[in-house]
């Protein structure tokens, strides 16, 4: 189901929780509003739906991509950039990596660990962010 888009920066700013198996309907709701919004953004976290759990979905080869327990534990490659957001107004700096790995888990909660880089590392870190309460 398509949700409304948070923009309460007091909300956006607070940690997501572990996500569990009980989330699944809020992932797939998430996608759902990812998809509705696909026009204005490339990304989504849950927190940008009202719900402080750990999970994001992104445009990764035009087909939205699910990362449950996102953590970035590698990183090189730092750059400053500007980015903007579907949940706030205007655009902001940020400190990105060229170069990231992530683990995660899919929708079955089975475990990966994949490197990215360029713009889909930015799309990741920038998502990641929101978990962790970190408003650019």
């Amino acid at each position: 189901m398509q949700k409304a888009i948070v923009r309460d920066t007091f909300f956006l700013a607070q940690k997501s929780q572990e996500t569990s198996r009980e989330d699944l309907q809020d992932v797939r709701d998430l996608v759902d509003t990812f998809k509705a919004n696909r026009d204005q953004c490339v990304g989504m976290a849950a927190n940008m739906i009202g719900v402080k759990k750990r999970f994001i979905v992104i445009d990764f080869m035009n087909l939205p991509f699910v990362m449950i327990n996102p953590k970035v534990i590698s990183k090189s490659g730092r750059y400053e950039t500007e980015e903007g957001c579907l949940s706030l107004s205007g655009r902001r700096k940020a400190v990105r990596y060229q170069n990231i790995t992530v683990s995660y888990q899919d929708m079955q909660f089975q475990k990966h660990t994949q490197e990215f880089t360029g713009y889909t590392a930015q799309i990741i870190q920038h998502e990641i962010d929101h978990c962790d309460g970190i408003v650019i």
